[in-house]
């Protein structure tokens, strides 16, 4: 019974750590300071600028080369802060509205169109990029080099002949910026928008008027600031929504670097195959370098703003040569959107796929995921295709299940004459313990056989808690009647309560514990769990109704067996 109790504190810990994990989720969610720390879970008014996007200490150093002067951007103090913006760049094509900025030809605002804010308010896309004082979160790029030249990075003024570009009946549109450099090297960046794509490239053209040969680097990086995360998780650690960067080497595949990592100094990884991105839930911004050449990972800060601005980036380590009179071009593609699984596995780009975290059960949460999608494309319903999930699950563990109710009916049938040893030894708990397992031997009953199984079936519903919480393919996902969103609480709290009656149902088949504590924790936990669960996904909330009610049918099917027999 000590065996049964430790299980069932362990699973208790279990739950309610999950339980209090979603509750800071639903807080960080919903708290009205949220989008404007930076969150943006809320859309805002187009062609807002805030602090500085472009300062001199945010430029990358260029590699040192054999043929060329040493690096262009020396390690100096920072500058002060300045408002820095030119003309704005209206984009939108059929899936994103976004904004570039002549100064530095910067990405500064992207909404994300199919991605509403609440399904409340549809016509309001999410934020996902933007200049919302003091917040910040914008994609820069440009090119670098020796200290002979001027180059094209994101603090120059790009000139352009269009304000706007709309997606028409075309494969895609393009928005071209223009900056002449003083020693007669002409460039052209040029973004890149397809249709029913969150990817865009940026091309820089070189066309080397000079009567000297060319050598630059390409490099790009997101800066941000820190995504607010009001509460506290104590030792419970961080919220299972990771916001903050990511860098990914073909070396040591992929790793968070937090803004607290950022701070403590800066990252310098070189590698012949990787990217870097900015996390949040359910959304990616990343930098794709693609091509065969060796790249170099960074990081920085810059504090001489109003909120410190974190950067993420990559700057190739392989020089572009241009001989004089010549032209040339250098690319790289950048991703920004949700963290759609198809949509990443169509980039075709080595890990991108981990930036949908799934935790420590990623091998059990990625084939429920594959699972629940597939079933989603049969069914078009989220809500049918989780409840179709907990069937399949529920008959693949059905011989464990089986042998866990046969083995509480057996106990269950034992209760009389437990009831009658506890009465006869009394206070007695030694000789209780001894007689209770001679019983226990004599019917051939393992009062451990009702605990075990259950176990096995844990790292299931954990998996699946996470597939819940981070999949976007579930964000606003609506089931029918009152539940519009599957990853958002039951508005009604219908699931919650239903969940807690089958709770109870469940305890009314199993044999009472005869601890007084565990007896009593028993008895409140249809309660406990009702109160908790009111803030739970729905979607994990109707797994667990639905899970609860074929157990219930099992185990009552099975409990009659054994009672009549």
């Amino acid at each position: 019974m000590d065996f049964r109790r430790l299980i069932l504190f362990g699973a208790l810990g279990l739950v309610l750590m999950m339980i209090w994990q979603s509750w800071i989720q639903f807080q960080v969610e919903h708290d009205p300071n949220y989008a404007a720390q930076g969150g943006t879970e809320s859309a805002t008014g187009a062609g807002t600028t805030g602090g500085s996007t472009n300062l001199s200490d945010d430029i990358p150093t260029a590699p040192a080369v054999t043929t060329e002067a040493a690096p262009a951007t020396p390690e100096s103090e920072p500058a002060a802060e300045a408002a820095t913006t030119g003309r704005i760049i209206n984009v939108e094509t059929d899936v994103i509205r976004a904004q570039i900025d002549t100064h530095g030809g910067d990405l500064v605002r992207v909404e994300l169109l199919k991605h509403p804010v609440s399904v409340e308010t549809p016509d309001d896309p999410f934020v996902l990029m933007h200049r919302d004082s003091p917040a910040l979160y914008v994609a820069q790029s440009g090119l670098i080099g020796s200290s002979e030249r001027e180059y094209p990075n994101h603090n120059v003024e790009f000139t352009t002949d269009r304000d706007s570009v709309t997606l028409g009946d075309g494969e895609d549109v393009q928005v071209v910026l223009r900056w002449d450099a003083p020693d007669g090297v002409a460039y052209t960046k040029t973004y890149t928008f397809r249709r029913d794509s969150y990817r865009i490239d940026v091309d820089f053209g070189v066309e080397n008027r000079s009567d000297t040969d060319w050598t630059g680097f390409f490099y790009g990086q997101l800066k941000q600031t820190e995504v607010s995360q009001p509460g506290s998780m104590g030792f419970l650690g961080r919220l299972p929504s990771y916001n903050g960067a990511v860098i990914y080497t073909g070396e040591e595949k992929y790793e968070k670097v937090n803004y607290g990592d950022i701070a403590d100094g800066p990252l310098n990884v070189t590698t012949g195959t990787g990217w870097v991105a900015m996390l949040q839930h359910y959304f990616v911004g990343a930098w794709l370098p693609g091509g065969t050449s060796a790249v170099q990972l960074y990081s920085g800060v810059s504090r001489n703003t109003t909120l410190p601005q974190y950067r993420i980036g990559f700057k190739q380590t392989e020089p572009v040569h241009i001989a004089a009179g010549g032209s040339g071009n250098v690319s790289s593609s950048l991703f920004v959107g949700p963290k759609n699984q198809k949509r990443l596995n169509a980039l075709e780009v080595e890990g991108i796929e981990l930036t949908v975290d799934y935790g420590w059960l990623t091998p059990v949460a990625e084939p429920l995921f594959w699972l629940l999608q597939k079933i989603h494309d049969l069914v078009g319903n989220w809500g049918w295709a989780i409840i179709l999930l907990t069937v399949l699950v529920k008959l693949v563990f059905f011989p464990l299940s089986a042998a866990s109710y046969k083995s509480m009916a057996k106990m269950k049938k034992l209760q009389p004459r437990l009831q009658t040893l506890k009465e006869r030894y009394g206070d007695d708990k030694q000789k209780f313990q001894q007689e209770m397992m001679k019983l226990y031997k004599t019917e051939k009953v393992n009062p451990a056989g009702g605990c075990l199984p259950i176990l096995v079936q844990i790292p299931v519903f954990i998996a699946l808690y996470w597939v819940l919480l981070e999949s976007v393919e579930l964000r606003q996902a609506d089931f029918a009647l009152w539940l519009r969103d599957l990853s958002l609480p039951d508005p009604y709290f219908v699931l919650p309560i239903i969940m807690g009656a089958s709770m109870l149902a469940q305890q009314l088949l199993n044999p009472a514990p005869l601890d007084p504590l565990q007896k009593k924790i028993m008895t409140a936990l249809p309660v406990v769990f009702t109160v908790f669960f009111l803030w739970f996904p729905a979607g994990l909330v109707l797994y667990w109704v639905v899970n609860n009610l074929l157990s219930i049918a099992q185990q009552y099917f099975i409990t009659r067996k054994y009672q009549s027999s």
